[in-house]
């Protein structure tokens, strides 16, 4: 029997879970399902989040004015991915981004598609390409991915200093 030292090894897991939707994410999903994305506004910082989470981030307290937003954002930092997602839509290589949306202060994860993954770039402003209506359900996978529009980029710095 070798006595070497076994320093790592592969063991890939896959979770199968279930996430109940609480009242936030009730309303959230129920526009989506209509096209829209909402966000909810702080009452004191008076940033406004999406997906909403029912409380303020920095603040801690309580959210509940919603704000609708635009389905454009700007690409605020994003990974080119190699391997595959199991049981995924998607094909590597892939970009995943944190976009901002207009109007919100907080980015989310979402597939950026419709440009080759090598000009992808931190600034590049991009537009949510939906589903067919009739494949619409109660999910952010309504958004298939977002896209590169014709707008200049963003300077992604100045735009992060705005929302702090």
């Amino acid at each position: 029997m070798s006595e070497d030292k076994i320093t790592e090894f592969e063991a890939p897991i896959y979770f199968k879970y279930s996430y109940t939707a609480g009242k936030t994410t009730t309303r959230f999903l129920q526009a989506i399902k209509k096209g829209e994305i909402v966000g909810q506004r702080c009452p004191e910082c008076l940033g406004v989040y999406v997906p909403p989470r029912g409380s303020c981030p920095k603040d801690g307290v309580a959210t509940e004015e919603e704000i609708e937003l635009s389905d454009k954002g700007t690409v605020e930092s994003f990974t080119i991915n190699y391997l595959p997602i199991p049981g995924g839509a998607v094909d590597p290589p892939y970009v995943s981004a944190n976009i901002i949306l207009d109007g919100a202060d907080l980015s989310f994860m979402h597939i950026i598609d419709g440009i080759d993954h090598s000009e992808v770039r931190v600034g590049m402003r991009v537009k949510a390409k939906w589903k067919p209506k009739n494949e619409w359900k109660a999910s952010l996978e309504n958004i298939a991915y977002f896209e590169p529009i014709d707008e200049s980029d963003v300077d992604i710095d100045n735009l992060l200093k705005e929302k702090n």
